[in-house]
């Protein structure tokens, strides 16, 4: 379901050669494809029902080109803080399609939500109940929210993205979900109208996640009884990618049908909206970090091809241990297979892509592509080491444009002030 493939031996996103791209822009450099980007979302779509919201979650990939592209599909956007309110009302997102979710939202930046007129906040915890109440009677407004349970059941790739555990800080407790909907309910400054859950990121089996929901359904169940009626019901997002895609590249839809046939049989009957939020199965497989061999440090047990990409672009393998697919930008068939650490210039051990990955022989100059990177990439990038933030690109059949240009090192020193003494 991606769009980067060989022609006559050289990788394309679309119909731009990457080659084309490292030599207009340098490397390195993300590259995302438009393409992917419309597929994965109406593949998504149909599988959850067209009569779904289906809010993309901006964390995974915040490129304004990237959300201008699900705009003008109807997605609305699932945020974390104000920041990324305002990026999804500058990519064309009305506010009447945005979710606000977090643990930890300000008061400066509910208030901000509030007069924006976003469709509902995701309340986490009572004390953000309260402030959030006090803020918009203040404003002589109702916000609409949904409560966000923690069904004490956690899933995911990694401890690090799992967030349906009672251990982990996400949510009310199931316990307490019952009390809070019922005060909610007699609050001035709010509406409330259903439950989120969200159990974890990278889920393949879904088993844990049929659980939780029908977990979801027995307490709208309950709270309907007492004349608590809930109308929304967001089930977050979590549904996992293939990042050991291989070449050449096939993943059918079956895995969509199978959640969106399970979401269809856990929520039969009942008379709510579905919200969704997906931000990786969108964007994953719709990027990848372009970069150049700097080096090869021969060992007499090991080869390290020492690239220009580091552990600040893409951290990813550094916190989680994932696995990316390493393409050569240039095919040749009859190279020999070589062993290589595949290193970056960050002054950590950390600062490593691959171990010991067969690739074809490559020498300094050329290109690689480290694939899977469209989600949790950029949006994790970083100026460790005091390197430049690196630009992205957005390619639409054979054109592409730079909608991150690269950060100069004039912008990166003009962030920083001299302390008065030291001036």
């Amino acid at each position: 379901m991606h769009h980067f493939d060989y022609r006559n031996g050289l990788l394309h996103a679309e119909g731009v050669e990457l080659g084309a791209i490292a030599r207009a822009v340098g490397t390195p450099v993300y590259v995302y494809s438009s393409a992917t980007l419309e597929r994965h979302y109406r593949v998504f779509k149909e599988a959850v029902g067209e009569k779904s919201h289906v809010f993309y979650a901006v964390k995974a990939n915040g490129n304004l080109g990237v959300l201008m592209t699900l705009a003008k599909l109807g997605a609305g956007a699932d945020t974390v803080s104000e920041g990324e309110i305002r990026k999804a009302l500058a990519a064309g997102i009305p506010a009447g399609r945005i979710v606000f979710s977090g643990v930890g939202k300000s008061a400066e930046e509910l208030a901000f939500a509030v007069e924006a007129g976003i469709y509902q906040v995701n309340v986490e915890s009572e004390g953000e109940l309260e402030v959030l109440s006090n803020i918009a009677e203040q404003r002589g407004r109702r916000q609409a929210i949904v409560l966000r349970v923690n069904p004490e059941i956690g899933a995911g790739g990694h401890a690090k993205i799992t967030t349906g555990g009672a251990a982990n800080k996400f949510g009310v407790s199931w316990s307490e979900a019952e009390r809070l909907y019922i005060r909610a309910a007699n609050m001035p400054g709010v509406a409330i109208k259903g439950l989120a859950v969200h159990i974890g990121s990278q889920i393949f089996d879904f088993s844990a996640l049929e659980t939780a929901f029908r977990r979801m359904r027995g307490m709208i169940e309950k709270l309907a009884a007492q004349g608590l009626p809930a109308s929304r019901l967001d089930l977050g997002g979590g549904v996992g990618v293939p990042y050991e895609i291989g070449y050449p590249f096939s993943y059918g839809t079956d895995s969509l049908q199978a959640y969106g046939r399970m979401v269809r049989e856990v929520t039969a009957g009942l008379d709510v909206e579905l919200g969704f939020e997906p931000g990786r199965l969108i964007a994953g497989n719709a990027g990848l970090l372009l970069t150049r061999v700097l080096y090869l440090n021969e060992r007499a047990d090991r080869t390290f091809l020492v690239v220009d990409a580091a552990m600040n672009d893409l951290v990813r393998p550094a916190m989680y241990e994932a696995h990316h697919e390493i393409w050569p930008v240039t095919r040749k068939p009859d190279a020999p297979i070589r062993a290589y650490d595949v290193v970056g210039p960050i002054c950590e051990s950390s600062d490593t892509f691959a171990v010991e990955r067969e690739l074809p022989e490559l020498k300094p100059g050329d290109l690689i592509a480290i694939m899977t990177a469209g989600a949790y990439g950029a949006s994790m990038s970083s100026t460790y080491n005091q390197r430049l933030l690196v630009p992205e690109v957005l390619v639409k059949d054979q054109d592409f444009a730079v909608t991150r240009p690269r950060q100069t090192f004039e912008e990166l020193l003009g962030t920083d002030r001299a302390p008065g003494w030291l001036a």
